[in-house]
């Protein structure tokens, strides 16, 4: 399997994929993702060179968004001093369910986090969604802390503010890699201008 940049045309397999994984976690009696994710914000992430997608063959298994700028209202400013990169809808396609390709892009997330000199590897998650909770832990994330004031970035109040970490750090995801990478001496610093 293959990871790209997302393109702009990708847009509405992203908006598909968050329904489809929408529709899976009502099935679970969640409440995760039921509010629409407006594209445009989404058409910004993807300019921006942050989403990325997962593929097999022609059929696109996952997508990531990763990138250095943490959700406001969320981590402490000692926190947004440490060198980190941030996950953000990482889903995987049903048809590719129970092959570990989260965990093998949160291994390429954590290893691309490295390279261009973080320390963590940060996200938040679904504030009631326990056993999306209990995976990270699996996968290494050490629990933060959860936040529930602030709104979410669709409207409605915060939903995502169960906060974990663990270090960047290099992985053998077995992921080819088909992305830019990380800028040759692109480091990620302390937001001091924020």
């Amino acid at each position: 399997m293959k990871i790209t940049s997302a393109q702009p045309g990708d847009l509405s397999k992203l908006l598909d994929f968050r329904e489809e994984a929408a529709a899976w976690l009502r099935e679970l009696g969640s409440d995760q993702w039921s509010r629409p994710y407006p594209a445009d914000r989404l058409l910004a992430t993807i300019e921006a060179g942050t989403v990325f997608m997962l593929r097999d063959g022609a059929a696109t298994a996952a997508t990531i968004t990763l990138t250095a700028d943490a959700e406001q209202g969320l981590w402490t400013d000692q926190e947004l001093n440490e060198p980190s990169l941030f996950v953000n809808k990482l889903t995987v396609a049903r048809t590719h369910a129970r092959q570990n390709l989260g965990g093998r892009l949160l291994d390429w997330a954590g290893d691309r986090a490295h390279r261009v000199g973080a320390e963590w590897l940060r996200l938040d998650a679904w504030t009631t969604n326990e056993a999306l909770q209990r995976y990270y832990l699996r996968q290494g994330f050490e629990h933060i802390r959860t936040v529930r004031e602030g709104g979410a970035v669709n409207g409605g109040p915060r939903v995502s503010g169960w906060l974990a970490q663990r270090p960047a750090r290099p992985s053998r995801h077995g992921l080819v890699d088909e992305t830019a990478g990380p800028s040759v001496g692109r480091e990620v610093t302390a937001k001091d201008d924020q």
